[in-house]
């Protein structure tokens, strides 16, 4: 429970710093904004590197990992104090209607994550800002295997895939 308020109370954060940002420069400036065509309405969605795009079950997905100790140390450079590091990365699902592009919001779902060192950690979603969101540990170098399931109204659908952490 302790994380989860960590996490949401950084959340904010970031996402105010970032909106302050694009108020000064311009969405184009925001982190992960610049030249990628982004799934509207999606804000933190838009941040980290895409790790997956494609059909998962009846929607088109996109998903992506954003660096937690990367961004913890732009707030420490910004004056913030950040205490407590739950996982090394925040892994998020955006899934869309492919006919409306209407936005799921609404549901539930996991993450497996298998490691280099062949280790599984299985984490279950939260819907935040517009995505399906969850914390992992990707903390070595290597191929890490993702194992994403989500159920949102009567529909389920599911995708794997491989990201290689440098």
């Amino acid at each position: 429970m302790r994380q989860m308020a960590i996490l949401a109370a950084f959340l904010i954060v970031l996402s105010v710093s970032a909106l302050a940002a694009a108020d000064d420069k311009g969405h184009g400036s925001m982190p992960g904004m610049s030249g990628e065509k982004s799934m509207e309405g999606h804000g933190m969605m838009a941040m980290g590197d895409k790790v997956f795009e494609g059909k998962v079950g009846p929607w088109h997905g996109e998903a992506r990992l954003m660096d937690m100790k990367a961004q913890m140390e732009k707030a420490k450079a910004s004056g913030m104090k950040m205490e407590g590091m739950m996982k090394t990365h925040h892994f998020s699902v955006s899934l869309s209607d492919p006919k409306t592009k209407k936005a799921v919001t609404e549901g539930k779902g996991s993450v497996s994550v298998t490691g280099p060192d062949k280790k599984t950690e299985k984490m279950s979603f939260l819907v935040m800002q517009g995505h399906f969101g969850a914390d992992v540990t990707l903390d070595k170098p290597g191929q890490y295997s993702f194992e994403v399931s989500v159920e949102s109204g009567k529909q389920k659908g599911s995708t794997s895939f491989s990201y290689t952490l440098k």
